[in-house]
């Protein structure tokens, strides 16, 4: 079983020629992910000059290319209890900007031909208890009556086990707009499609610190491989754990890097594949502690979840690996001991509040906080950003949002193990 991702062992890498970085650019952009590369690309149609500063040894070496594979709509928390925090027509906006992220996977893929098996099949959200239907009604009932999405459908216990070969669920809400791709092909796609436009991606460059150059004269980037002048400063970084703590403290204490684990069988068979997931779409359950599943096109299976409240490290994606056989063979024990192939682990960029960060402080851009709805809305956000930057603020969805830092979180996230304590009592209990 190899450690590493299925999506970039099985994909082409982006990995940078050699090559002296540029002294002076109008754009910088710090990290190499979805959001910067999406970013990259439409600063550089917009004629910028523009250089990808990416710490990792290739384009989507953190959470873009360590993902589950899922291009989902939908919020990260209940609509109705967000509705009720901020407002019908503030809940309904956010609610759109992810139905508009995956109109934007889609455009890109399309205009700029990207290999990378893209596929709008939907997302299937399932519940694991009887009781969980009522919550998935509710959420159904009052997205269609605010108008929010009217293409939201509940499915039975008796139509969910038609078309997913397990005993586990009770029903689900379908979601027709969701998506899926090949994580490491779109990275790929995406980084090529930029560097065609005149953006230039240096990987393995790290940065380290962050100087300001008076109020209007931009920032100065100090790298381990030279320095950069920057008119504009786009930090994309995610959860990642490289580069500049001392420059990026004030977003390291309003996100919390969360372990978030995967395993990819073995191919399964076009046959055996068909028969366990029959519609082929992004499967996720109702519960603190969830998983979420996929089939990929050379028919493995691609199981994920919050298996431990813990970093990815090899070690601990191998012992998180042992709790997802576990689960999968909960979810599905008719594969037997099927072999898993791949086990991975990636650092979920979590907000307080589970919804994306974006905005601008002290001269730096920033968009991040995902909060495990990332792939969809990085790629949606760099192209948003990249208008904001040209001047357009109502083009940033997320505008405007207070972003207080989380009490007690100052390094490393001591407090993981007890949330899990928690959360996994939540579900036990309920």
């Amino acid at each position: 079983m190899k450690l590493e991702s299925y999506w970039t062992d099985s994909a082409p890498l982006y990995i940078s020629p050699t090559r002296d970085l540029p002294a002076q650019v109008d754009v910088a952009i710090v990290g190499g992910g979805f959001t910067g590369l999406s970013a990259a690309l439409a600063l550089a149609r917009r004629g910028a000059s523009v250089v990808v500063l990416e710490a990792g040894p290739h384009v989507a070496a953190e959470a873009s290319g360590r993902n589950g594979g899922h291009v989902n709509n939908g919020l990260a928390v209940d609509y109705a209890e967000l509705a009720a925090k901020v407002g019908v027509e503030r809940a309904r906006a956010w609610y759109h900007a992810y139905d508009d992220a995956v109109d934007t996977v889609a455009r890109l893929v399309q205009e700029e031909q990207i290999d990378c098996d893209f596929l709008r099949h939907g997302k299937l959200k399932m519940a694991t208890r009887p009781y969980q239907m009522d919550a998935l009604q509710r959420s159904a009932d009052r997205l269609i009556a605010d108008g929010v999405d009217l293409d939201v459908e509940i499915l039975d216990a008796q139509r969910v086990q038609a078309e997913v070969q397990s005993e586990r669920f009770h029903g689900g809400l379908l979601y027709k707009r969701s998506g899926q791709m090949h994580m490491g092909r779109f990275a790929y796609g995406l980084a090529m499609a930029a560097e065609r436009q005149g953006a230039a991606i240096h990987t393995g460059t790290e940065v380290r610190r962050l100087e300001r150059i008076g109020q209007t004269h931009g920032h100065r980037l100090h790298t381990t491989r030279g320095a950069v002048l920057a008119r504009q400063v786009l930090l994309a970084t995610g959860a990642s754990r490289h580069g500049a703590y001392g420059s990026f403290g004030w977003l390291r204490r309003r996100i919390v890097p969360i372990g978030s684990f995967i395993v990819v069988t073995e191919p399964l068979g076009a046959q055996r594949a068909a028969t366990l997931l029959k519609h082929q779409r992004t499967y996720t359950t109702v519960a603190n502690i969830h998983h979420y599943f996929r089939m990929t096109p050379d028919t493995r299976l691609v199981f994920g979840g919050r298996a431990r409240f813990a970093i990815s490290s090899p070690q601990s994606d191998a012992a998180s690996g042992e709790v997802l056989r576990r689960g999968l063979h909960e979810t599905f024990p008719q594969l037997g001991q099927v072999r898993l192939d791949y086990c991975w682990g990636g650092l979920v960029d979590v907000t307080r509040d589970r919804l994306p960060q974006a905005g601008e402080r002290d001269g730096l851009y920033y968009s991040m906080g995902y909060s495990g709805h990332g792939t969809q809305m990085s790629v949606h956000m760099g192209q948003c950003m990249a208008k904001v930057m040209a001047g357009d603020a109502l083009a940033n969805p997320w505008r405007e949002r207070e972003w207080p830092a989380i009490p007690g979180h100052f390094g490393a996230p001591w407090f993981l193990p007890l949330v899990g304590l928690y959360y996994r009592l939540k579900d036990k209990l309920a």
